[in-house]
């Protein structure tokens, strides 16, 4: 094993990450219950949570991205809330603001209205369409869990975590995120379509007298216990070296592959290695594992490396895809 865990004791390790397991498959069947057909992007955005980071949703409209968010909140015993970000939306809008008021007495002084950001699960919904100053509003929420207003920093509640989303189809008044704001969220998840089977067990449940309600398995504390014992989960040798060298193979200036060197403009900052690390040990416990394997690194390679890698004009020119060159890293794992 690595030197990234730390000395304790195995059989209460065990023991915990066991009683963690049977939570989190409470947790995985409660949401199943109201979202259907998205197996892979609940697993990704609850390995998320359990890494402690942000997710960016992408995917057309009406595939339950908003449901999603909504059921997560009362299924994790979440203070939940949603904005939908305009072009005309201001920083002020999500942070709060200072009010000037006046007591009875006629002394005045300034009181702090939060705003919807102070919440543990923020939906920012359509994320693309607000403008770069309110984008950039989120930065320091999302890195630093507290914003600065009238020159006082104000701490967000925690757990903390943002699940943005993004129509990849209409782009028209719309602001692409800028890379600083990309490489903030743990993952990128494509959400796509239900299959047949999905789409009719959903079409029985959401269409009938009753629609089936999410039931909470579990809690705020409980998930921040869950994800300070991730960060103690054990990390082998092997899946280590496989994190740095697909991380550092994705880089044009460090990889041997040569068509990471003549298709990306650049690659993934050591922030993907460490998403890498985290989302692998969450995997790994969601699958009921003690310690991640390098197919964890393989399966989430793309969700973590597709938004911090750009194409270069000529690779879009000749239409390659960022998948096709994530590909080949994975197989240079082999």
């Amino acid at each position: 094993m690595s030197e990234v865990a730390e000395t304790q004791d195995p059989a209460a390790l065990v023991a915990e990450v066991e009683a963690l397991g049977a939570r989190l498959a409470r947790v995985r069947e409660a949401v199943g219950k109201v979202i259907f057909g998205q197996d892979l992007v609940i697993e990704r955005v609850l390995t998320t949570l359990l890494a402690g980071g942000h997710v960016l949703l992408v995917g057309v409209p009406g595939l339950g991205k908003t449901k999603l968010v909504d059921t997560l909140g009362t299924v994790l015993g979440l203070d939940a809330r949603r904005v939908q970000f305009t072009p005309d939306l201001m920083p002020a809008d999500i942070l709060g603001s200072e009010v000037l008021e006046e007591d009875a007495h006629g002394k005045r002084a300034f009181r702090f209205l939060r705003g919807p950001i102070f919440c543990q699960l923020l939906m920012a919904d359509e994320i693309n369409r607000a403008s770069p100053r309110t984008q950039s509003a989120l930065l320091q929420a999302m890195q630093e869990h507290r914003v600065a207003i009238g020159g006082e920093m104000h701490a967000l509640p925690a757990p903390f975590h943002v699940l943005a989303t993004q129509n990849p189809i209409e782009q028209e008044g719309t602001y692409p995120l800028p890379e600083a704001q990309l490489d903030r969220f743990l993952l990128e998840i494509e959400v796509g379509y239900p299959d047949a089977a999905a789409e009719r067990a959903m079409l029985l449940a959401t269409t009938g007298a009753r629609e089936a309600r999410p039931a909470q398995a579990m809690t705020g504390p409980e998930l921040i216990a869950a994800q300070g014992l991730i960060r103690r989960i054990p990390v082998g040798e092997q899946v280590l070296e496989a994190i740095l060298k697909l991380v550092r193979g994705a880089r044009p200036e460090t990889s041997p592959l040569e068509t990471v060197q003549k298709n990306l403009s650049w690659g993934p900052g050591p922030r993907a290695a460490q998403a890498l690390m985290l989302a692998t040990r969450a995997r790994a416990l969601l699958d009921g594992r003690l310690a991640p394997s390098v197919d964890d690194v393989i399966a989430l390679a793309e969700p973590v490396l597709r938004h911090r890698m750009a194409l270069t004009f000529a690779a879009r020119a000749d239409g390659v895809r960022l998948s096709e060159v994530i590909e080949a890293l994975k197989d240079s794992l082999g």
